[in-house]
């Protein structure tokens, strides 16, 4: 008997199957419920087979049928878009899905200008990005979740190439009523004993601290976070200084305070903003083409929501 179903059926259960809930799964892909809903069903009548089990106050789970059918629905839908890029490619057109991941802690700067560049000069290419930490990303483009991913050169693995693109170097991020704020500039050992905001998030909070493990010295870690806002916030409100390698435009705080952002001395090099991608992945040419629009947007000095200090060496500084 001939099985029919759609791409489109295959991502709606691929949402549900990770998320563990409809209406998780519906604000994932932005359709309502009730079709999402009407897809797991119309899969389950057509291949005969349960694939969640209904849980009242726990959402959905996959039955061990439908974590099998998870497997292979996500190679159907990577082979499908595999069959765009050959279009793609073929055609000579720059056209389909492309998926995007980005380091949160400056997704929210940087990618949706680059995304709406982009897009006025491909209207054909239909953009998905994603909002990750550095693990995540990985996992992501190994697993060929993702395309392509804007990213720091942190902890990269064997299998997956960066392309670096911007030299971010280290500051340190204080109130303007902080009792170091005056200074030029500041070194491990002027910023150990006080009150310290650590953003911590996988691979970057280990970056930050071997600034003062390679002095030496153990930073007083008062307050820990995930998210960049909250610690812009909480430095600002005097909880302690923090350390970032992103250095926005606005001087202030979410909440309208005032911040200084003072430059280090010491051992631990700058991050390089790049480009990450599969080494297993066959680079299409709308994964190529984004690839080039990231390098010309670089290139030009105006990199969207970041305050860039010219480097004539090939890259940018911030």
């Amino acid at each position: 008997m001939l099985l029919r179903f759609t791409l489109r059926q295959l991502e709606y259960f691929v949402a549900v199957g990770e998320m563990g809930s409809i209406a998780l799964a519906s604000e994932k892909v932005g359709v309502s419920s009730p079709s999402i809903s009407s897809v797991i069903s119309q899969l389950e009548s057509g291949f005969g087979l349960q694939l969640f089990i209904r849980k009242h106050a726990h959402g959905l789970s996959l039955t061990q049928g439908g974590r099998q059918f998870l497997v292979q629905a996500k190679k159907v839908l990577a082979t499908a878009e595999e069959m765009n890029g050959l279009a793609s490619n073929i055609s000579g057109h720059v056209q389909g899905p492309l998926n995007v991941g980005c380091l949160s802690t400056f997704a929210q700067l940087v990618l949706p200008q680059l995304r709406r560049r982009f897009e006025a000069k491909f209207p054909q290419v239909r953009i998905k990005q994603s909002e990750l930490h550095q693990a995540a990303i990985f996992e992501c483009l190994q697993n060929a979740e993702i395309d392509i991913a804007l990213t720091y050169d942190l902890n990269t693995p064997s299998d997956i190439t960066f392309v670096p693109m911007l030299k971010l170097p280290l500051y340190a991020m204080l109130s303007i009523s902080h009792p170091l704020a005056a200074r030029a500039q500041l070194s491990p050992e002027d910023l150990a004993d006080f009150p310290m905001i650590l953003l911590d998030i996988p691979f970057s909070a280990d970056y930050f601290l071997s600034f003062f493990h390679a002095a030496g010295l153990k930073p007083n870690v008062t307050e820990r976070t995930q998210d960049m806002a909250v610690m812009r916030s909480l430095v600002a409100n005097d909880y302690g200084y923090a350390l970032a390698n992103i250095r926005t435009f606005s001087d202030r705080s979410p909440d309208g305070n005032r911040l200084k952002f003072i430059p280090l001395t010491g051992s631990l090099r700058p991050l390089q903003l790049g480009i990450a991608y599969s080494k297993a992945t066959h680079m299409t040419r709308t994964v190529q083409a984004f690839l080039d629009h990231c390098f010309e947007v670089v290139s030009s000095g105006d990199v969207p929501g970041l305050h860039v200090m010219e480097n004539r060496s090939g890259t940018q500084d911030n």
